[in-house]
């Protein structure tokens, strides 16, 4: 060496390739080529073709932005550098190395939200409604469940469910036996529709689930009724 200095500056342009992209740690393997500048200090340098080679590891971030930890081996081409008492030594430079540092994806898709799930579709139901303390089927009520059993023969082998309600006028034990009835009546009905019986779960609530909230003894017209789901 010249008075001992020697400097080499070293620049490549290189391609990375990911293993297993899409996991949080992914190994990789580069390549590059470049040159080398051998400065001498005391007079003129001289330049070769250089070439890289890197091994690492990374932890995505993210889909665009990565830490990665590496080894790599930097060399050149034949390089003539001074060895002292006016000689020179010819050959190959490399040198072995460790690093790291951030990487940013240019083209990656960022992440998109995932979509909501799709709401489950709430299940057919129709309501028949009765005049006070009766629990016989009105025109509107027959054409109600004629709809019903319409949309029942649509469903194939789909179960059918009569719950009976009543308002809160009356006793509670009267109510349930009254809601009971009410709910028969509209089952004998889907039967007359073509709807077999055995597809029919009939269900008395009396005055326990009021679709309007009134004080007991109340004839709330909304209350007296019969709701069928199809599910």
């Amino acid at each position: 060496a010249v008075n001992g200095k020697i400097g080499f500056v070293t620049t490549t342009v290189n391609l990375y390739y990911d293993f297993m992209p899409n996991q949080a740690v992914t190994p990789f393997v580069g390549a590059g080529v470049g040159a080398t500048f051998a400065d001498y200090y005391t007079s003129l340098g001289q330049t070769a073709l250089a070439y890289q080679g890197t091994f690492g590891l990374s932890y995505n971030i993210d889909s665009q932005w990565t830490i990665s930890a590496f080894t790599e081996l930097v060399g050149s081409t034949t390089i003539c550098v001074p060895s002292g008492g006016g000689n020179s030594y010819c050959g190959p430079a490399l040198a072995l190395g460790v690093g790291g540092g951030i990487r940013y994806k240019f083209g990656a898709p960022a992440v998109a939200a995932a979509a909501p799930a799709p709401a489950t579709p709430a299940a057919p139901s129709f309501m028949v409604f009765f005049d006070w303390d009766r629990s016989n089927l009105s025109a509107q009520a027959l054409n109600t469940i004629k709809q019903a059993a319409a949309q029942y023969k649509t469903k194939g082998s789909a179960r059918l469910t009569a719950t009976g309600h009543t308002d809160k006028s009356g006793p509670e034990s009267y109510n349930m036996a009254l809601s009971l009835r009410r709910a028969n009546a509209v089952k004998d009905a889907l039967v007359r529709e073509g709807v077999p019986a055995t597809a029919i779960s009939v269900i008395g609530k009396g005055e326990t689930q009021p679709l309007v909230q009134t004080a007991d003894g109340v004839r709330e017209p909304q209350n007296r009724r019969v709701e069928i789901v199809i599910g």
